[in-house]
């Protein structure tokens, strides 16, 4: 809100030194902004009364979107990667698929663990679950359970991340 769109009776003023003017009329408050040539912006509607600053409102927005810009460049997106196996995985595509997850979860990834069943694997689904349990062992030491291992239709999930 800036300028005539303030329709608060009463404001808190700051000056675009920053120093306090007090609480006045938003007329009044209107009057030194254009005195000053400057605009008048209302910054904390939520207080009571609403603070306003006397201040040039393009260079505001520009002061805003910076931060905005800046604080999306320190954010870290994190991703989720899949890793799919099979119940009758061997020993050593396991390791190679272990490794593979280390890799994610290294640059600082979650990693999805598929089991995937098919036909008649769906009756050997107590022994999958130590498949899983293997293959978190191969990754224990850079990694922690996030969602334990869990039919969810024809296949079992479980989620790892990076240890803190």
């Amino acid at each position: 809100m800036i300028n005539e769109r303030i329709r608060d009776k009463e404001v808190r003023l700051i000056s675009e030194t920053g120093e306090q003017l007090g609480i006045m009329p938003a007329k009044e408050a209107m009057k030194l902004a254009r005195e000053a040539e400057l605009d008048l912006v209302k910054i904390a509607p939520g207080a009571k009364p609403p603070v306003c600053k006397i201040i040039d409102y393009g260079k505001y927005r520009y002061e805003l979107a910076r931060k905005e810009k800046e604080a999306k460049k320190k954010q870290k997106t994190m991703e989720v990667k899949e890793v799919r196996l099979s119940p009758n995985i061997d020993k050593n595509d396991l390791n190679t698929k272990a490794n593979q997850a280390r890799k994610f979860l290294a640059k600082g990834d979650k990693v999805k663990v598929t089991l995937r069943f098919r036909g008649r694997e769906m009756a050997h689904i107590s022994y999958s679950k130590q498949i899983l349990d293997s293959f978190y062992g191969l990754l224990e030491d850079i990694s922690v359970i996030d969602k334990a291992p869990k039919m969810e239709g024809r296949s079992m999930v479980m989620f790892l991340s990076q240890k803190r």
